[in-house]
């Protein structure tokens, strides 16, 4: 879900630059040492699931894996995100380091936010656990297509009908993301429960 460089407005690519800078500060001063190891794991992962892209007009879609960075890290999702980007965008030349903190922030706010959502049905086992985790692998694609739909008619309405293009492409996605980062989270519950250890963010 990369945005390409000289699409976006300077204003948005001046905001997304602004919230990716806040995100990642935050993210950064919870990230202590005993997470470190879950960050990193993470960010492997997002880096790896994220490399295979279907163009889509001026963006792409792939796996995030946003629902399951959020419902473990919350804000460390942000600096987690945008290394993963930034290596992308170094070997890969995905996206482009303008666009490098809207892209972010298109992946970890929705991440954040379904973190602080669906964080109180996660922190009880069984099938709440279970709808908690599908819930925030579904809702971070959601939102994740919403903004970048939103940026890219922000910028110019001529996108419109691309905008609608990307919310349709990314339905099936949200169910994959979903039931993948359901499926995860009660792998995880039953080999590595110290895993799931969420403290107040």
């Amino acid at each position: 879900m990369h945005i390409s460089e000289g699409v976006l407005s300077p204003s948005l690519l001046a905001a997304g630059g602004v919230l990716t800078f806040v995100g990642t500060a935050i993210g950064l001063k919870k990230l202590d040492y005993d997470r470190v190891m879950n960050a990193s794991l993470l960010t492997a992962t997002f880096f790896v699931a994220s490399l295979i892209h279907v163009p889509l007009g001026p963006g792409s879609i792939h796996l995030i894996m946003g629902g399951l960075m959020g419902i473990l890290l919350g804000w460390i999702s942000f600096p987690v995100i945008l290394v993963a980007l930034f290596l992308q965008m170094v070997f890969f030349q995905y996206g482009g380091l303008i666009v490098l903190g809207v892209n972010t922030t298109i992946m970890a706010l929705p991440a954040v936010i379904c973190f602080y959502l669906f964080r109180p049905w996660f922190m009880q086992e069984g099938k709440k656990r279970q709808i908690a985790a599908f819930s925030c692998g579904f809702f971070s694609v959601l939102l994740s297509s919403l903004l970048m739909a939103l940026a890219l008619f922000s910028t110019d309405r001529g996108f419109f009908q691309a905008s609608l293009l990307i919310i349709a492409a990314q339905i099936p996605l949200m169910f994959i993301e979903g039931i993948i980062t359901m499926f995860t989270v009660t792998f995880l519950a039953k080999v590595q429960p110290e895993f799931l250890q969420i403290r107040e963010l």
